[in-house]
């Protein structure tokens, strides 16, 4: 029978997780309580896993988290703790499906559990924060996010539909698991990761149509700095046996404040798991901001295209071309595994090529040399295209070379 874990505040929100257990019951699966909560003076809150024992998980003591009386202390450690929990619960097979209900504090507590679970394991989190900035709770994964509308206080004619809602979704997404689990898919390809963005679509398609024909089922990842981090997630996870990172863009935008950043550890996982990788420099001509009159005051000397109405690009300069050389040589030539890095030095993406309102061949060339002084003396390969990113065969050539590299490491 399936399992679905329900982690909440039960100090708090005892009733409401009561309801909720015997709405999934119904639906012919178990449950399991995780109790996050942390100022009850009464510690028989009737779950599975107590919150001394989430507490001791997430290295603290609940007494002493009580005493403190600091709730941002006493929620990090329940979230470190309910992460653990989940992870070992997954690991012995009585995790199916994640539920949690929440307000501002039980959903971050219950989402950091979340987060920490492989992509594929349901996660579902019906929050009262659901109809604003979502990016904390849901992260690089897939968490499935339902607004409370109301608060979670108490059976209401209104909470009862929502919670109904959520305990049959969770209940079904967890068979589903139970059965892919007891019964995997046959197409067992090796996973092999890409990022793209829309102007360096023809050396991605090129490229994931080489894979293919290769024996992969490669896995494309738009570089909006959710997607970036994802492919990162995956990597972490061990689903990914190879890496072809043609676009790196993301890192520009975390140098100069763009609104596409994966965050400063972009590009660390593959080099850190030791996972084979083919890297390129796609799109780091670019940061990305949104509409015009949002790009910082600071900015306004330097070169625009504006993408649509909600995008604004912007040319990177010589100068960040260097940091960004020197950043992404430090990244791979610290990497664990085989790593080739594709110079394209005929243009990075759709508008830095010849007539094109983004090339700049001088700060190309300061991409390029820089890292090449960062990677000199390192195992990383570099191959030099004489060709831009999007021309014929730039994307079918990085992924023969990544499939070699897989090869060798096998």
């Amino acid at each position: 029978m399936a399992t679905v874990v329900l982690i909440g505040t039960l100090d708090t929100k005892g009733e409401e997780y009561a309801w909720i257990s015997d709405r999934v019951l119904a639906h012919g699966v178990k449950t399991l309580t995780v109790d996050v909560g942390s100022f009850s003076e009464d510690p028989a809150s009737g779950a599975d896993v107590t919150a001394a024992e989430v507490a001791r998980a997430g290295g603290g003591d609940l007494a002493a988290l009580r005493e403190a009386g600091d709730r941002g202390a006493a929620m990090e450690v329940m979230a470190s703790g309910a992460a653990a929990i989940v992870l070992r619960l997954y690991a012995k097979g009585q995790l199916d499906g994640v539920l949690g209900v929440g307000g501002s504090g039980g959903s971050s507590v219950a989402s950091r559990a979340m987060r920490a679970l492989p992509v594929g394991v349901p996660k579902l989190l019906v929050s009262t924060m659901a109809s604003g900035d979502v990016s904390p709770y849901v992260g690089e994964v897939d968490v499935t996010l339902m607004h409370a509308v109301v608060d979670v206080a108490g059976i209401n004619s209104v909470s009862r539909q929502i919670f109904g809602n959520a305990a049959a979704a969770v209940s079904a997404m967890a068979v589903e698991h139970e059965a892919r689990a007891a019964a995997p898919e046959g197409d067992q390809r090796p996973l092999v990761g890409l990022s793209m963005f829309g102007l360096t679509t023809p050396a991605v398609d090129e490229a994931r149509e080489e894979l293919v024909r290769l024996g992969y089922e490669p896995l494309v990842f738009h570089a909006t700095g959710a997607g970036g981090r994802a492919m990162e997630k995956l990597v972490t996870d061990g689903r990914l046996a190879g890496v072809l990172d043609l676009t790196t863009t993301e890192l520009a935008d975390d140098l100069v404040g763009g609104v596409l950043s994966a965050g400063p550890h972009r590009l660390e996982a593959a080099a850190l798991k030791g996972v084979p990788q083919v890297v390129s420099l796609g799109a780091l001509d670019m940061a990305n901001f949104g509409p015009r009159e949002s790009v910082p005051a600071e900015f306004g000397d330097r070169t625009f295209v504006i993408h649509n109405p909600a995008v604004t690009l912007m040319r990177t300069t010589a100068e960040e071309n260097a940091e960004l050389g020197r950043r992404i040589g430090a990244k791979l030539a610290a990497a664990r595994g085989p790593v080739a890095v594709h110079l394209p030095l005929r243009g990075l993406s759709g508008i830095d090529e010849d007539g094109g309102p983004f090339r700049d061949a001088e700060a190309d060339e300061a991409l390029f040399s820089a890292l090449r002084d960062a990677l000199a003396g390192s195992r990383v390969e570099i191959v030099e295209v004489d060709a831009h990113i999007n021309s014929p065969g730039f994307g079918r050539d990085a992924a023969r070379r990544l499939d070699r590299l897989i090869d060798g490491a096998a």
